[in-house]
């Protein structure tokens, strides 16, 4: 590996006060040469204290941490990110999110030793203490980790950024993230047009991190309802059709979660997967009603 690859956190942040200082301890523990690191921080205008603690807790790291705000949406937040990067990578955080003391490492010389590869995920780690539907979201991303891994070699797959790598080359040559959208799914957008320009994008690596699940129903809706929004916008852009096998899905990947955990409560995963579905549908009718993805501007 290079010994001056440098690397860029993307903080994409919005009232995370619960959860921030966490995140941000575990960037400052990186085991990742901190002189070749830096932090763009972007703040969704929070009305809580999440750029304060965040300003606090840097205050006596060596990393370098660069602060703006934006009030549109993620994709124009991580295109602001694209645009100030200094690294040769981009390693995506969130604010409820917690990194293994070498993810960066690990993510860093899997990208140098695969100069192909634009994208790549992390692997999903349970956090500590969840309750039952923490844990069933949980599971469900760690199932998605396994099969992806099996699958890594027929056929591509689609992160969410939080807790991936985007080599900074890739990104800028699709023109960077779809500034028109200000819902969800900007971060699959990306990966989609990255993918299509011939960079491989269907990796999971050894890179461990945690992201504290959504612990009620109501926040479980509320997600899946701005997925569904996102959602709108993205079938109508590359003319996809809307799947409906979600309680078969759930099945499916309950069993493989009873084989993998061997814990009973994955047997709630079809009707989880399909509660989820249903805040997909009306997010996604909402966009459709409010005229989101019908006249789709280029990137």
């Amino acid at each position: 590996m290079r010994s001056n690859v440098k690397v860029t956190i993307g903080f994409c942040v919005k009232n995370s006060e619960a959860t921030i200082r966490e995140a941000v301890d575990s960037i400052i523990g990186q085991d990742f040469p901190h002189e070749l690191m830096e932090v763009i921080v972007v703040d969704g205008h929070s009305k809580d204290n999440t750029v304060t603690i965040i300003r606090n807790a840097f205050l006596n790291s060596d990393i370098k941490v660069r602060f703006f705000q934006e009030n549109k949406g993620l994709g124009i937040a991580r295109q602001m990110v694209v645009d100030n990067a200094d690294g040769d990578y981009i390693v995506w955080v969130d604010g409820d999110m917690v990194l293994a003391r070498d993810h960066v490492s690990k993510q860093v010389y899997f990208m140098e030793s695969n100069p192909r590869v634009g994208i790549a995920g992390g692997k999903f780690a349970m956090y500590p203490g969840e309750n039952l539907i923490a844990s069933l979201e949980s599971i469900e991303w760690i199932v998605a980790n396994y099969i992806h891994g099996k699958k890594a070699s027929l056929k591509p797959i689609l992160h969410m950024a939080g807790g991936c790598i985007y080599r900074v080359e890739a990104i800028r040559e699709v023109g960077g993230f779809d500034r028109n959208i200000n819902g969800a799914l900007e971060d699959l957008d990306a990966e989609y047009r990255i993918g299509q320009l011939g960079w491989y994008t269907y990796f999971i690596t050894d890179a461990v991190f945690n992201d504290r699940r959504r612990e009620t129903f109501r926040a479980i809706w509320r997600e899946n309802f701005w997925y569904g929004y996102g959602g709108h916008y993205f079938l109508h852009k590359y003319q996809r059709s809307i799947s409906t096998s979600a309680f078969f899905a759930g099945l499916q990947r309950s069993i493989v979660a009873y084989k993998l955990t061997h814990r009973k409560i994955v047997f709630f995963l079809p009707l989880q997967y399909y509660f989820k579905k249903v805040a997909w549908y009306f997010g996604f009718l909402r966009a459709h009603l409010n005229g989101y993805g019908h006249s789709i501007g280029a990137p």
